[in-house]
């Protein structure tokens, strides 16, 4: 088969890429994309071997750094979200410390949104921060608070936007412009919304990152992360690190991918309408002190998300008037919605972001990241949503 068969740039609508994109076929002529489940691959020559390991001639060498599936998977990714190249890794998490080694060194300073991931916060503090590269933390939504931060040494602004689990929400093309005045580059989680909700490179950011785990699988069955940019900075920079330190995505994980992606754009709306109903209902209920979702009008950034995205998600939190106790009893009354801390599944999910995911801060991080002890997280999935309501409603009677 041809080279042709990869070749979908923007010409084409974002589900005919999210299926065919990426897709290059063997000799037998398959129609889906296969596995390669090998560790190496076999050299015609010495000559051949040398001049794939010295970089002179493209092709296969090691499934740590090349492997087809993976490959597919990374354009295909790529493609969705406008970017040059994607570096494909073991884990959301793998994603982030890639970026971060790759592209930084010792003396390096970071800025980062407050509201993240709880793991990727104890990563900047409790691990990188060992290497010599700090991190200052800035309320996501403040501009003013992101330039004030920049030092002459920052060289990344990271940022999760909607933010976990409060879904905050950043003008992504205003810091671009900021971050670029100073000289750093700007990276992106685009974990909750991904691609077919919003392209964070379009408004400006250099470097997407995303858990694969979440929404790009869509059923909860693998691990996986990705970085995409462009060729010289995540193409260089990142795959450098992957090749050598070896966070890499399996071939048959880089294989479930690719079947999420091909319907990811119909997934997103789905979990996005979801969300939205079930928002607009606990807004009317008396023992939620109140709920965070940018479809709601109440939401702060609720204009910018209309402008920066193309539909709001399918996670929201919510505030119980009372605390813990509460919490925790409510969540234990379900008997559809999943206790786990994943999410991004059909299959919705509960959990006390203030114990699981972010458990491991402080109580003064967790109060600067207002995540406070009745805070309840729900991704909400695709089973029917009056079910969910009444899934939850167990829990508030």
């Amino acid at each position: 088969m041809t080279e042709k068969d990869h070749e979908f740039g923007d010409e084409f609508e974002f589900t005919t890429r999210a299926v065919r994109a990426g897709q290059v076929r063997t000799h037998e002529g398959e129609h889906s994309e296969p596995i390669f489940p090998t560790s190496s691959f076999v050299f015609s020559s010495a000559a051949e071997a040398a001049a794939r390991f010295s970089g002179e001639s493209p092709g296969n060498i090691y499934s740590r750094f090349t492997n087809p599936t993976v490959r597919t998977f990374e354009h295909r990714l790529a493609s969705l979200e406008g970017a040059e190249c994607c570096v494909a890794t073991a884990s959301g998490m793998s994603a982030i410390t890639a970026t971060v080694l790759g592209l930084l060194k010792t003396g390096d300073h970071v800025v980062s949104s407050r509201s993240i991931f709880g793991s990727t916060t104890v990563l900047f503090n409790n691990i990188i921060d060992k290497l010599g590269i700090k991190t200052s933390y800035v309320e996501l939504s403040d501009l003013s608070a992101w330039e004030k931060a920049i030092k002459t040494e920052t060289k990344l602004l990271f940022l999760e936007t909607p933010s976990n689990p409060l879904t905050e929400l950043v003008d992504i093309a205003a810091l671009a412009d900021i971050a670029h005045k100073h000289g750093c580059l700007l990276a992106v989680d685009n974990c909750f919304c991904t691609p077919a909700l919003q392209r964070p490179i379009a408004l400006g950011a250099d470097i997407v990152i995303h858990s694969a785990t979440k929404y790009i699988d869509g059923q909860g069955r693998c691990i996986g992360g990705a970085v995409c940019g462009t060729d010289d900075v995540v193409g260089d920079g990142v795959f450098g690190f992957l090749r050598s330190a070896g966070p890499t995505m399996s071939a048959f994980n880089a294989w479930v991918f690719l079947k999420g992606l091909e319907t990811l754009d119909l997934r997103m709306r789905a979990h996005s309408a979801g969300a939205m109903e079930l928002a607009l209902w606990l807004e009317q209920q008396a023992e939620v002190k109140r709920v965070y979702y940018p479809g709601l009008e109440s939401h702060p950034q609720h204009e910018l998300a209309k402008i920066q995205q193309s539909d709001f998600g399918g996670l929201l939190s919510f505030e119980l008037n009372g605390g813990k106790k509460e919490g925790w009893r409510l969540i234990d009354e379900t008997r559809i919605l999943s206790i786990t801390a994943n999410l991004g599944d059909t299959k919705s999910t509960i959990t006390h972001p203030a114990t699981t995911t972010h458990g491991r801060l402080t109580p003064e991080q967790r109060a600067e990241a207002g995540i406070t002890d009745g805070l309840i997280r729900i991704a909400v999935g695709l089973e029917d949503i009056e079910d969910i309501k009444a899934d939850v409603l167990r829990g508030m009677r």
